[in-house]
């Protein structure tokens, strides 16, 4: 799929399994979800879901942060075999859950730097920052993260959760893209076949723009309606 699908199979993906998750205690991490984490949660696995892309020169989150993102996205093109290779496998998957895991456990600062990073690209994946006027749409871009990124700080939003929903995201990038013809080699690199090859519809093909772009969106917002506590919110202003 492309990148704004990923970006927006991860905002759906996390809102939906909210309910399920709020409260809950999976691999030792308690769910306690609010509107920010709500929020933050859905801009991660927004920002997570365009990572397995990073092997692609072209891709969105390859160009958010010029050469930075470019030369990383040069060295995991290198290490996992090209594009839709390593990068698209429950292997890298579990090394992005673990890294940003870690970074949670390293240092408060350091998770709050991933967490802006993954905001910046989610927004960009969504369509902040591909504007004609790309220097004016990436400073844009970059007030509205910074803007975002303070405000959960501020609301105190809690991220021990960040690994699982870094791979979460990876894995909703997955099911995308096995939705499509190319398919991915999930069990690389023990096993290079993949899943969902020749079965799917074609990348921003009409499927993709006319059916599964739409639903996504219509999604995000019946979602919304649905998690937050509107009436409360109005109210309290």
């Amino acid at each position: 799929m492309m990148g704004h699908s990923h970006a927006l199979s991860g905002v759906v993906g996390w809102m939906a399994v909210v309910p399920f998750l709020n409260g809950a205690e999976v691999l030792g991490v308690t769910f306690e979800l609010g509107p920010g984490e709500i929020i933050a949660g859905a801009l991660v696995c927004a920002g997570a879901a365009l990572i397995p892309d990073l092997d692609h020169k072209s891709a969105t989150i390859t160009q958010t942060y010029g050469v930075f993102t470019q030369t990383l996205g040069a060295l995991f093109n290198w290490i996992f075999g090209g594009h839709r290779n390593g990068t698209h496998s429950l292997l890298f998957a579990l090394l992005m859950g673990g890294a940003a895991q870690a970074l949670v456990w390293w240092s408060d600062l350091a998770a709050q730097v991933f967490v802006f990073l993954l905001v910046g690209i989610a927004l960009n994946g969504l369509g902040y920052g591909m504007q004609k006027n790309r220097t004016a749409a990436e400073v844009i871009n970059a007030l509205a993260t910074a803007g975002i990124t303070l405000a959960l700080y501020t609301a105190g939003t809690n991220y021990v959760w960040l690994g699982l929903a870094v791979a979460f995201g990876c894995l909703l990038h997955f099911i995308g893209d096995m939705a499509t013809e190319m398919g991915v080699p999930l069990f690389w690199p023990v096993w290079k076949y993949r899943v969902g090859k020749n079965v799917g519809f074609k990348t921003d093909g009409p499927v993709e723009r006319k059916v599964i772009t739409p639903t996504l969106t219509i999604s995000i917002v019946l979602l919304s309606v649905y998690l937050f506590p509107w009436k409360d919110l109005i109210l309290g202003i």
